[in-house]
């Protein structure tokens, strides 16, 4: 039973693209593991800018600095 966890910034994602996420990533343990979609779990899971860092800065800093 895979169990996926996403994690990715909480950045505008739309639920069509959340749903994209977790279509993909079943049908990537369903293709090359043989598992059964209906017993893979995908937990999406939207961070904040804030509690993200590379480096010394927060992804939210890094952002402001690139424009």
């Amino acid at each position: 039973m895979p169990y996926i966890h996403i994690q990715i910034t909480d950045e505008n994602v739309s639920t069509e693209q959340k749903k994209q996420l977790i279509a993909g990533a079943t049908d990537l343990m369903v293709k090359v593991l043989n598992k059964k979609p209906e017993k893979t779990f995908v937990l999406i899971e939207e961070v904040s800018l804030d509690n993200w860092g590379i480096g010394y800065h927060s992804v939210r800093e890094l952002r402001q600095l690139e424009s």
